[in-house]
């Protein structure tokens, strides 16, 4: 395939996803932490201070490729979640973070946060960032447009 801009860019896409689980794996490793993967700690940190359903979590996270349930029963396991009945729907299961599932989220934040320390100062900047993400979200909204009206025609669509 030629290569062109947006055939560029998803390839980009995939690339940055792989990099940033392969982060946060070093990120766990540094601090010792062997019960949980990537996947689930960010899975874990999208929860943060809610409570919500599987089914919740799956539509929130786009966790393509991940077995959530299967990753929030080893979370309930290793006691990162805690997993409780709907006291309005006995069939609905929701679950919340322990603490600690807190302490592991504090350490997502902190790493975060020394990123974005470390990207002041270079080439990267907030402007630029935003610059990146609104591009992004753009690409979203055609890529979702895709999957929940199929293939709307060019002038049908508003980015």
């Amino acid at each position: 395939m030629t290569a062109t801009a947006y055939y560029d860019a998803i390839q980009l896409i995939e690339r940055l996803h792989r990099h940033f689980l392969d982060v946060l794996k070093i990120e766990l490793d540094r601090k010792g932490i062997q019960d949980i993967n990537n996947v689930q700690s960010m899975i874990l940190f999208n929860i943060g201070d809610d409570e919500m359903t599987v089914g919740e979590l799956t539509i929130r996270g786009y966790y393509l490729g991940s077995n959530v349930s299967y990753n929030v029963k080893k979370m309930v396991e290793n006691g990162y979640l805690i997993q409780e009945r709907s006291v309005h729907d006995k069939r609905s299961i929701r679950v919340r973070l322990s603490d600690k599932g807190k302490k592991l989220c504090d350490l997502i934040t902190a790493m975060f946060k020394r990123h974005e320390d470390m990207l002041k100062g270079t080439d990267i900047t907030d402007a630029r960032l935003t610059d990146v993400n609104n591009s992004l979200k753009m690409v979203e909204r055609f890529w979702a447009s895709q999957t929940n009206f199929g293939s709307l025609a060019p002038e049908d669509l508003e980015f």
